[in-house]
């Protein structure tokens, strides 16, 4: 996993349904295709979002059914996939599953969940994503790494920057924490959408600037990002987590393709 591709990360926020996780994936798939000797895809789908702001939020379908839908996407479209998980006992189940486990920005500090990830991920032979919390600087990140060095090699060890706490409601993101994380001999990925969020910004759910993603995303590529973690939907608006952050699918190709000029023009 240590070759030098530029990873992308992207699906739905929360699986909201079968045949939507395979309408999104194979969209998407088509799209990469032109990319496939520059670009790694994964895609993103979360089977619990276990942090809403209301107890009355849509929090997904469940592991078991989740992991159902991702092995079946991974099987039928060929394609890697990511998700998070929220305790330390189910890390094994879903690293059996998923090509990368992601620990959530909330939980980047607790050593149990860093540990069962990387020894689920050097058992499966899968890699370690983890977001940086809103409340560490870059700098902290590196004990994250070495935690989980105890299981695993830093090339299958990824940091992710997605803003840090500025005041109530609102996140920036240091462009510097990019040259920072990779300083510590591991990949540095952007998360493009959860960095505009307002956390909750709407009262009894989270809020965000959608229209500040791609300018972002494009400074994130140009201060030397290995990588981008966005979410997409259908129909945003009506999308059951992260409304207000995610971006509509019929943009991704776009966006996709201004990124990857400013990354081949970085790299040249």
């Amino acid at each position: 996993m240590g070759n030098k591709k530029f990873d992308f990360f992207v699906g739905t926020c929360v699986i909201e349904s079968e045949q939507m996780c395979f309408d999104v994936a194979g969209r998407l798939k088509e799209i990469f295709a032109k990319y496939d000797d520059q670009i790694n895809f994964t895609y993103k789908g979360s089977f619990d979002k276990a942090n809403r702001s209301s107890i009355d939020s849509f929090r997904g379908l469940g592991m078991e059914k989740g992991l159902q839908i991702l092995g079946k996407v991974k099987k039928e479209l060929g394609l890697p996939v990511i998700t998070d998980f929220h305790l330390p006992t189910q890390a094994d189940e879903v690293a059996s599953v998923v090509d990368t486990l992601q620990i959530p920005a909330f939980l980047c500090r607790q050593t149990d969940m860093i540990l069962a990830g990387a020894e689920a991920c050097q058992k499966y032979g899968g890699q370690l994503k983890v977001k940086k919390g809103q409340f560490l600087s870059p700098e902290e990140t590196k004990n994250i790494v070495t935690k989980a060095e105890e299981f695993l090699p830093k090339d299958r060890i990824l940091l992710t920057e997605r803003g840090t706490s500025f005041g109530y409601n609102n996140l920036i993101v240091d462009m510097a924490s990019f040259q920072i994380m990779k300083s510590f001999g591991v990949r540095a990925i952007h998360d493009a959408t959860h960095c505009v969020q307002r956390p909750g910004g709407l009262g009894t759910a989270t809020g965000g600037k959608r229209e500040q993603i791609l300018t972002l995303a494009r400074a994130a590529v140009a201060a030397g990002a290995d990588g981008i973690f966005m979410e997409v939907h259908p129909d945003p608006d009506k999308s059951k987590s992260d409304a207000a952050t995610s971006l509509p699918l019929d943009r991704a190709e776009e966006i996709i393709d201004a990124l990857m000029k400013i990354h081949n023009a970085v790299k040249e």
